[in-house]
C-alpha cells in the first residue's frame, strides 16, 4: 500500500482574469457531476423508465363495441328495425386477458429496465468522475510546466546581454551570441507549446465542470494505492452492475417468449335491444388462444432468446475480466512511472543541478564559454520539467485507479 501527496500551488496564468474560476479538486468533482450534460441525460432516461414501471404487467385496455345485428336487407321486413324479431341494436364490452406468466414477465421486464438505466447513470457518473479528475491533474500540471518554463527564461534572460559585452571586450567571438538566441528561441518555442496545453487542458476541465476558464487551486489529494482493495472492488464496479442488468434483461425476454406458449384469453358482455314488443337480450362470450404452432411460432422466438441471454452472460464475463486486465495493466504503469519519478526526483535533477552550477561557476572563473552555461542550464530545464511529467504521470495514474476501480465511496 502506497499514498502519494503531490503539493501544487495555486496559480494565475490566465490571460483573462476575470474568467478565472479557481476550483479545487473536489470542487471540480462535485461541479461535475452537478452540471455534466450526460449525466442528467442518464438521470432522464431512468427517470422515464420509473415512470414506466406501474403500467407494465398491466391488462390492456377494455374495448366498446356498438352496432346493429340481424338487420333485414330483403323481404317483407326490409329496411325495418321493429319488423324483425332477429334485428337488435347492440352494445358491449370486451376484455382481453394475456395470461398472468406473460404478464409477470413484463413487469419483470420493466423491473430490469428500470435497473439497467440506474447501473447506466452510476456507470456514466464514474466515467464523468474519472474524466474530471483527469482533467484538472493535467491542468494543474500543465500549470506547473509553464510556470517552471518561466523561471528558467527568467533565469537567462541577462545572458544575451553577457555575450553581447563578451563580444566586445573580445572575450568571445560573434557568432557565440547568434547560438545563445538560438537556444533562447526554442526555449520560447517550448514555452508557446506549454501555454497551448494550458489552454486545451483549460478547455477540458470546462467541458466537465461548465466553468468557463477554470483555474486549479489547492494541492492533489492524497490516494491510496490498495491493490487487493481494488481488486476486491471489481465486483460492485458499475460496468460490471451495468452488464449484469443486461443479462437480467435478456432472462426476462427469455420468460416472455416462453410465456407464449401459455393461452391467453379474453371475454365479452354485451346489451342487445330490440323492438318494444320483443324481449332485449344480454350475450356473453369467453374466447382462447389456441398456441397450435409453436414449433414455427414460439419455439424459434424462445430459442432465441435464449441465445441472447447466453450472449449477455457471456458479455458479463467479458467485461469482468477487461476490468481486471486493465487494473492489472494500470497497477504495473504506476509502478513503473513512481519508480520512473523517483529517480527523475533523487537522480537526475540534482545532476542537472550541480551541473548548472559548476558550469556557472566556470564560466565566472573565465574556463568555460556563455554557450557551455546556456546548455547546462537548458538541460536543467528539460530535467525540471521531466520531474513534473512523471509526477504527473503518477498522480494520473493513482486518480484514475482509485476513482475507477475503487468503491462507490471514493
Amino acid at each position: 500500500m502506497r499514498i502519494f501527496f503531490f503539493a501544487i500551488p495555486v496559480l494565475a496564468l490566465t490571460t483573462n482574469s476575470a474568467l478565472a474560476e479557481p476550483l479545487r479538486f473536489e470542487e471540480a468533482l462535485a461541479r461535475a457531476e452537478a452540471q455534466a450534460p450526460s449525466l442528467r441525460a442518464k438521470a432522464l432516461e431512468a427517470d422515464a423508465r420509473r415512470s414506466a414501471l406501474p403500467a407494465a404487467g398491466q391488462l390492456p385496455d377494455p374495448r366498446l363495441g356498438l352496432g346493429i345485428d340481424n338487420f333485414p336487407v330483403s323481404g317483407p321486413p326490409a329496411g325495418s328495425f321493429a319488423e324483425d324479431s332477429m334485428t337488435m341494436a347492440r352494445v358491449g364490452i370486451s376484455q382481453e386477458l394475456p395470461n398472468a406468466a406473460k404478464r409477470h414477465a413484463r413487469t419483470t421486464r420493466a423491473r430490469t429496465d428500470l435497473a439497467a438505466a440506474e447501473a447506466t447513470l452510476l456507470s456514466e457518473a464514474r466515467r464523468v468522475k474519472v474524466a474530471t479528475a483527469l482533467a484538472w491533474i493535467d491542468l494543474a500540471y500543465a500549470e506547473r510546466r509553464l510556470d517552471a518554463l518561466d523561471r528558467v527564461l527568467s533565469r537567462l534572460a541577462p545572458l544575451p546581454s553577457a555575450a553581447k559585452a563578451g563580444v566586445t571586450s573580445g572575450a568571445a567571438r560573434p557568432a557565440q551570441t547568434l547560438q545563445i538566441q538560438q537556444s533562447l528561441a526554442a526555449l520560447e518555442d517550448r514555452r508557446s507549446e506549454l501555454v497551448a496545453e494550458v489552454a486545451r487542458q483549460r478547455a477540458v476541465l470546462s467541458r466537465w465542470t461548465g466553468e468557463l476558464a477554470p483555474e486549479t487551486a489547492g494541492d492533489v489529494p492524497a490516494l491510496i494505492i490498495d491493490g487487493a482493495a481494488l481488486r476486491a472492488s471489481i465486483a460492485a464496479h458499475p460496468d460490471l452492475g451495468a452488464a449484469h442488468t443486461r443479462v437480467a434483461q435478456a432472462e426476462a425476454d427469455v420468460a416472455i417468449a416462453r410465456a407464449d406458449k401459455r393461452p391467453d384469453w379474453g371475454f365479452d358482455v354485451a346489451y342487445q335491444r330490440r323492438a318494444d314488443r320483443y324481449g332485449d337480450m344480454v350475450s356473453a362470450g369467453v374466447t382462447i388462444s389456441l398456441p397450435l404452432f409453436a414449433g414455427r411460432r414460439q419455439d424459434p422466438m424462445i430459442a432465441a432468446s435464449t441465445a441472447t441471454a447466453a450472449a449477455a452472460l457471456a458479455s458479463q464475463e467479458d467485461m469482468r475480466r477487461t476490468l481486471l486486465a486493465d487494473l492489472e495493466a494500470g497497477l504495473a504503469d504506476h509502478d513503473m512511472h513512481h519508480e520512473q519519478w523517483v529517480r527523475a526526483r533523487e537522480t537526475l535533477l540534482p545532476l542537472a543541478r550541480n551541473r548548472s552550477e559548476l558550469e556557472t561557476a566556470s564560466y565566472a572563473a573565465g574556463r568555460a564559454e556563455l554557450l557551455d552555461v546556456i546548455e547546462a542550464r537548458a538541460m536543467l530545464a528539460d530535467s525540471e520539467l521531466q520531474l513534473l511529467d512523471r509526477e504527473a504521470a503518477v498522480a494520473r495514474d493513482a486518480a484514475r485507479l482509485v476513482l475507477t476501480f475503487g468503491g462507490n465511496s471514493q
